[in-house]
């Protein structure tokens, strides 16, 4: 019965309380337990360094395209040297909205209600590249968002299982000494001590990498709407 071996391991691990010790006494249950939280933590601290990297890189570049942009240089050569294959969302959405406008121009579809059109089609085009390109940044954001609501309850969890285990450890040693009853206390402890050093850094980062996000977000949409504005302008020249 996992009662009965947890407390032969209590009685073999009674004096070492370190670390890997309390890991080694535990029952099977809360080693489980812990092996989820250690794994949750680690995994949340790869997404976080990944996505901070990430945000930096982005907003560098979105800056470096921004003065490329507002250069007065000619959208066309600015189109032609960002290519087909653009490096991050800002020039992602201006390759979309670019290539919707040549393809609306090269038909001559700029007079009257086709302008009206094509100015509709641009803001679609350019919507549909920064949903596309915010789903990509969000990835993982949902992880972050669950390990910090679910892993102090599954810490709560071990911690239950381990006091469990060390009522049934008095029980059926028939003995309260602190030489009994600490390895179950401590490891019940230790669960829920990884349950929050998995919640709080996955927490933190969930915050400040939506915020981040969503900062990011808004430089993308006000790029978008002054792009869109200035092809409406140049299709009134045409008319």
């Amino acid at each position: 019965m996992p009662f009965l071996e947890s407390a032969d391991l209590a009685g073999s691990f009674a004096g070492d309380l370190s670390i890997w010790g309390l890991f080694l006494q535990a029952d099977i249950v809360v080693q489980v337990v812990m092996i989820l939280l250690i794994a949750a933590s680690f995994w949340c601290w790869a997404v976080i360094f990944e996505k901070v990297l990430r945000m930096r890189r982005l907003e560098r570049q979105a800056s470096e395209f921004e003065d490329r942009f507002w250069s007065g240089g000619s959208l066309d050569d600015l189109y032609e040297r960002v290519g087909q294959r653009p490096e991050d969302p800002m020039s992602a959405i201006f390759v979309a909205a670019m290539r919707e406008w040549r393809r609306s121009t090269e038909r001559g579809a700029l007079g009257g209600d086709s302008r009206l059109t094509l100015t509709g089609r641009i803001d679609r085009v350019m919507e549909i590249a920064l949903a596309r390109e915010l789903h990509h940044l969000e990835r993982y954001m949902t992880f972050l968002a669950s390990v910090g609501s679910t892993a102090p309850f599954i810490g709560l969890f071990g911690t239950v299982w381990g006091i469990m285990n060390s009522f049934q450890a008095i029980a059926l040693t028939k003995n309260t000494s602190l030489a009994v009853v600490a390895p179950g206390i401590a490891e019940a402890l230790f669960a829920t001590a990884l349950g929050l050093i998995a919640a709080i850094p996955a927490v933190i980062g969930y915050n400040k990498l939506n915020n981040d996000i969503s900062r990011y977000a808004a430089r993308l949409e006000s790029f978008s709407g002054e792009f869109s504005a200035i092809l409406s302008r140049q299709a009134d020249a045409k008319d």
